[in-house]
């Protein structure tokens, strides 16, 4: 076992407490940008499904900045963007974390289990602070398993409630804690209007405050691919 101190012993115990029972995109999150955040920094957090044959099946990205369509959007492609490249880097390697040179996103970090009968999953990390190490393979391998069941159960959960594209825009604004006059501004429409949205973002997701309808829809809607990423 690598030696760790004993902060970071009780970062991991908490975030793998925290991980026991995630069953929503919201739930996991939040939980990404905590109990994750503290032992691993990263930028984005792209959970992949994977089919029998260990190729990607579905992207899921989250981010805890405004993150520009584009890149969000080729980040989720499973065919087209970078993910297909990453795998096979990944299953050459052995099946050992590889860290990962992403272009405009940074350093990175992936990790997979599979192929499996009931299909795997491979979490990559991007936005990492500095090249990932021995530490931080070792710190995902250790995670790896909970957030593989974490999106087992997402995947058999009801789906998220559609929204608009100006209201995942107000989404995105709402994530950075701006307020409905800054939201106004940066979108060329009055407070009152932003407001409104927002009312009906509440209703439509079910929820009471800001902070719950960030972590219940936690994913900006996609739009056209553009190469961005140097594999």
């Amino acid at each position: 076992m690598l030696n760790s101190d004993a902060r970071e012993q009780e970062y991991l115990l908490h975030a793998i407490d925290g991980a026991h029972g995630l069953a929503t995109q919201g739930e996991l999150f939040l939980w990404s940008q905590g109990a994750l955040q503290a032992l691993l920094p990263h930028g984005v957090l792209l959970c992949i499904q994977l089919d029998e044959q260990g190729r990607a099946r579905k992207v899921e990205c989250l981010h805890s900045s405004v993150l520009a369509a584009s890149a969000s959007a080729l980040l989720c492609d499973a065919r087209q963007g970078p993910a297909p490249a990453w795998l096979r880097q990944w299953q050459q390697g052995g099946g050992q974390p590889l860290a990962l040179q992403a272009g405009a996103m940074g350093h990175g970090l992936l990790h997979g289990c599979g192929p499996l009968a009931c299909g795997g999953s491979a979490m990559v990390l991007l936005g990492m602070p500095a090249a990932a190490g021995v530490r931080e393979s070792w710190l995902l391998q250790l995670l790896l398993p909970y957030l593989h069941l974490a999106l087992q159960r997402i995947a058999s959960a009801a789906p998220a409630p559609a929204v608009s594209p100006r209201q995942a825009e107000i989404l995105q604004w709402l994530r950075e804690g701006k307020n409905n006059g800054e939201i106004g501004r940066l979108l060329g429409i009055s407070p009152l209007t932003v407001k409104n949205h927002l009312q009906r973002l509440y209703r439509q997701l079910g929820v009471n405050n800001r902070a719950h309808a960030v972590a219940q829809f936690p994913i900006p809607p996609l739009a056209d691919l553009s190469k961005i990423f140097t594999l």
